[in-house]
């Protein structure tokens, strides 16, 4: 965002230097301009457009079930014209005994592409003190501290709704379950989750089905393959490799060396 502010700062400073002996601010008959005229500032517009996030796989902060892994993501979205646009990254993920968790977040970048993926953000998350620290890897070297609210008796349900009819005639869930498998050398238990919604409840003119797959490893309390498929965005895959459930290294868990912590949680109000 930065680069990008700089670059339209230039092109309005270009635009200015350009414009300036032609552009005056209007003046109404007979006036005089008083004092150094202004060139009129310039800058581009553009309408539309969106911001679009990829939510990952949910890491539960449960003690006792130490990890380290490989997540891949891969992020195809379907194009206008029938074809596709694929975007992919991997990242690290732990979590010790102790239940906190570590994640590094990186740049999704198109598949086969060249573009080289960048990490953004390490992530450091304690359910014991309730603390959660957010390390932007810039220039200014800050760890954001806020509130970490999930304890590590926290339940997380990954389960949809049971099959049958949505409230108010929005439509209907399919549930079923997809049995037993192995996967990353650990038994995990397969479900998939149908909704399909009726047109108009999304402003959707045709009915619009979202699937989930998602294959739940009981040891770790998450999933170890995880597929999201919505016509709004594409369909998302998370693929856990390199899985190890030995006790992750403990440097992992401290900041990094040179940062500043910026504080930002909230404070309780004074007890009357």
């Amino acid at each position: 965002m930065r680069n990008i502010a700089g670059l339209l700062i230039l092109f309005a400073f270009f635009c200015c230097q350009q414009s300036s002996a032609q552009i005056q601010p209007p003046l109404a008959p007979g006036a005089v301009p008083q004092g150094p005229q202004e060139p009129v500032q310039q800058f581009y517009a553009e309408d539309g457009g969106t911001s679009e996030y990829l939510e990952s796989i949910v890491i539960p902060p449960k003690a006792q079930a130490p990890f380290t892994l490989l997540l891949e993501t891969e992020w195809v979205k379907t194009l206008s014209d029938g074809g596709t646009m694929t975007m992919v990254n991997k990242r690290k993920i732990a979590r010790d005994v102790e239940g906190r968790i570590y994640q590094e977040r990186w740049f999704l970048v198109p598949k086969r592409g060249k573009a080289v993926s960048r990490m953004t953000t390490i992530q450091i998350a304690d359910p014991n003190k309730h603390t959660l620290y957010n390390c932007f890897m810039n220039r200014r070297r800050q760890c954001v501290l806020s509130t970490y609210s999930a304890s590590t008796n926290a339940i997380y349900k990954f389960q949809g709704p049971p099959s049958g009819p949505l409230p108010d005639d929005a439509g209907f869930a399919i549930h079923e379950d997809l049995g037993q498998r192995v996967l990353a050398g650990l038994e995990t238990t397969g479900t998939r989750d149908k909704v399909v919604y009726n047109p108009g409840v999304l402003g959707n003119d045709q009915i619009m089905t979202i699937e989930r797959e998602f294959w739940y490893s009981p040891q770790l309390a998450f999933n170890l393959l995880s597929i999201r498929s919505d016509p709004r965005n594409g369909t998302q895959t998370f693929t856990v490799t390199n899985l190890s459930t030995s006790e992750p290294d403990p440097n992992l868990f401290n900041l990094p060396e040179g940062f500043n912590v910026v504080e930002q949680r909230q404070t309780s109000p004074p007890e009357n």
